[in-house]
């Protein structure tokens, strides 16, 4: 454990900090969604920097409802985070689950500014499907993925397109969840400070979610998430605007809603609230 620690602050500070505290990639590919008894599409495209990324386009089963792009959180890769949303289409969802910069079969290196270019491109990719399009996007992210959601949506060019955000066990802030865990070590303790200061907080959700408007927000946290505390969620909730809801998963942990199946449902009624709700009503420009 102690070795662990060491290496950990070597890396943070031969790093700058961003990426061996925040990006944990795996190139090796566990299983492809047929594994599962999903069909798929490979999809390869590119961001506007050039790099060359990888997802799954996995189709609704029967008449989709609508269509998801899923962003996962900051270890491994798709092939082993798509059992977050393998349950989708068969509930009638389109899902898009795609892999960042340095992930999986994607090019590059994983980095704050990079990932939200990826986000960008994932989107606007997944808006040249006629059935997205016509329809919208819901944005579902995880952990990490929350994080680079929340911003990416607040920040998006396409939002009119973008029918709801889910943000499950999202940080609110990278320079704050740093020092929490530098703070939780005694070797690491008197880091918190310096440490935390070269993460560049701008991409941080919670100055990112007050400038979501008339977009639906749903945040979920467990209220015994080990890896990203219960108040995050909290402090996100508060900061955005309505219309929005807050699940508090009793007894969940990090990302583990949706092991359950009662959270599965209620996910799933919300999503059709949300594609049965008319945009020209419900929905101003921004």
């Amino acid at each position: 454990m102690y070795r662990r620690i060491i290496i950990a602050v070597c890396l943070l500070l031969s790093q700058g900090a961003c990426s061996g505290l925040l990006f944990h990639p795996s190139k090796t590919m566990e299983r492809t969604p047929d594994q599962l008894g999903l069909a798929y599409e490979d999809v390869y495209f590119k961001t506007e920097d050039g790099i060359k990324l990888h997802g799954w386009y996995l189709p609704a089963a029967g008449k989709p409802v609508g269509t998801i792009l899923f962003v996962h959180g900051n270890a491994e890769n798709i092939s082993t985070h798509i059992f977050n949303v393998a349950w989708l289409p068969a509930k009638g969802f389109n899902v898009f689950l795609f892999d960042y910069r340095g992930y999986g079969l994607s090019q590059g290196s994983p980095s704050l500014p990079g990932v939200h270019r990826d986000f960008a491109a994932a989107l606007h990719w997944l808006l040249k499907r006629p059935f997205a399009a016509a329809h919208g996007v819901v944005v579902f992210g995880q952990s990490l993925g929350a994080g680079v959601a929340i911003y990416g949506v607040a920040h998006s060019d396409v939002k009119a397109h973008i029918r709801a955000l889910v943000a499950e066990s999202a940080l609110s802030s990278y320079r704050d969840i740093a020092r929490e865990k530098l703070a939780g070590f005694f070797l690491t303790w008197p880091l918190q400070w310096p440490l935390s200061y070269t993460l560049p907080d701008k991409y941080s959700p919670i100055y990112a979610i007050p400038h979501i408007k008339h977009i639906p927000i749903l945040i979920i946290h467990g209220d015994r998430d080990p890896i990203v505390p219960l108040h995050h969620g909290e402090r996100l909730y508060a900061a955005a605007n309505a219309p929005k809801q807050f699940w508090r998963v009793k007894g969940g942990g990090h990302i583990q809603a949706f092991a359950f199946d009662e959270y599965r449902e209620k996910l799933v009624m919300y999503l059709d609230d949300v594609y049965r709700t008319d945009q020209s009503k419900d929905r101003k420009p921004q």
